[in-house]
């Protein structure tokens, strides 16, 4: 009888949270070099894992990576991206109730090849990662979401031993610290972490603290930076070497504790890619790349010590796995497989961070990136 009336509690429970909320789904892709929808917004069920497209960006190239405003009322975007030439960093206004999304201004980036967003605790900074050229711009918004000109830009300079990947410094994102103290850059091109102090009250809020920089394995090309929900961990992608490395992490100061392999097999190449931990802070997700791989490698996390096991790869379902995103409920993960065009929901296992494929699969064009939140309604 208990378990029967705790069953009925429950379905009222997900029935009333689902009647005053929404979540939604953002996904950002290249679109060919010429100007198409490339953002794509989706209603999320998350009783059930479903999708159902609301709206879509317009007249937009290449918008590859997206990030969410603190409030969620604004989105930015990563537009202009692996062009010939600068890239642009865009704003648009999201309306929770409709779904609908409204295009405000767009400025240049600085360089070449945006590829990772941030904005700071107050939606004051969004601060921009340019790929190519291995810089960061810093972008003022004004209280209407929109972007004013960005007023500081590093330059970063550095090369490490694959002279192919890594001739040059490659800035792959810009991550802060949970109390959005300080900023973390991987730096793919010379094999740096590098660590900056962030300021909001000041003019130019980044500050360049060097001897903190963390100098990674040679030839690793770290790539995507998180820190745990409730722990000072923090752990990274390494695209080049296929591992993921975990940190002990005070006052700005990461301390390696661990390099794993993510890979379900040894190869001459790799090309791992996104990084993302569950809302419970007891699992941790990597993305790996190439044809006969395309997996999400899943780690069990020592509550304790923050040093990973792996428990489990899932095959992707699709062709290079660039990003993925779980919702924030943590019950379901979605996957953006670029080269095959689709993006795949999974139910997680809460207990075990096992994935099993739903029937829920879209088809997009190059999906590159995957956001989600939760409206209050």
């Amino acid at each position: 009888m208990n378990k029967i009336l705790l069953f009925f509690f429950l379905a009222f429970v997900n029935f009333a949270f689902s009647q005053t909320t929404k979540t939604y789904l953002f996904i950002g892709s290249y679109t060919n070099n010429k100007p198409d929808n490339g953002i794509y917004i989706y209603e999320f069920n998350s009783s059930t894992g479903d999708l159902n497209k609301v709206s879509n960006g317009e007249n937009l190239t290449n918008p590859s990576y997206l990030t969410i405003s603190p409030k969620g009322n604004y989105l930015y975007a990563c537009t202009d991206t692996k062009m010939p030439n600068e890239g642009s960093v865009s704003a648009f206004k999201f309306d929770s109730i409709s779904g609908s999304l409204i295009f405000i201004n767009k400025q240049p980036s600085g360089g070449e090849n945006p590829v990772y967003l941030t904005t700071s605790k107050n939606n004051e900074f969004v601060i921009n990662a340019n790929y190519t050229s291995g810089s960061v711009s810093v972008f003022p918004t004004n209280p209407d979401g929109s972007l004013n000109p960005f007023n500081q830009l590093i330059q970063f300079e550095g090369s490490s031993i694959n002279t192919r990947r890594q001739e040059k410094s490659h800035i792959h994102a810009a991550v802060f610290s949970p109390d959005f103290k300080y900023l973390f850059f991987p730096d793919l091109g010379a094999d740096k972490i590098r660590m900056f102090e962030f300021n909001a009250s000041e003019k130019q809020p980044l500050k360049a603290i060097e001897k903190l920089d963390l100098i990674s394995v040679p030839g690793s090309g770290p790539r995507h930076f998180t820190f745990h929900p409730n722990s000072p961990f923090a752990y990274c992608t390494e695209e080049l070497s296929g591992m993921v490395s975990a940190y002990q992490v005070e006052n700005g100061k990461l301390d390696s504790m661990q390099r794993i392999f993510s890979y379900s097999k040894l190869q001459e190449d790799y090309n791992s890619a996104d990084i993302h931990i569950s809302p419970d802070g007891q699992f941790l997700y990597a993305s790996n790349r190439w044809d006969n791989e395309n997996t999400l490698a899943i780690f069990s996390i020592d509550q304790n010590n923050g040093l990973l096991k792996l428990i489990g790869h899932q095959h992707t379902f699709g062709d290079n796995p660039r990003n993925f995103v779980i919702d924030p409920s943590g019950n379901f993960l979605l996957v953006a497989n670029q080269v095959s065009n689709n993006i795949v929901v999974f139910k997680r296992d809460l207990k075990t961070g096992l994935l099993t494929k739903t029937a829920t699969e879209i088809t997009i064009k190059t999906p590159t990136c995957l956001q989600m939140r939760t409206y209050g309604l």
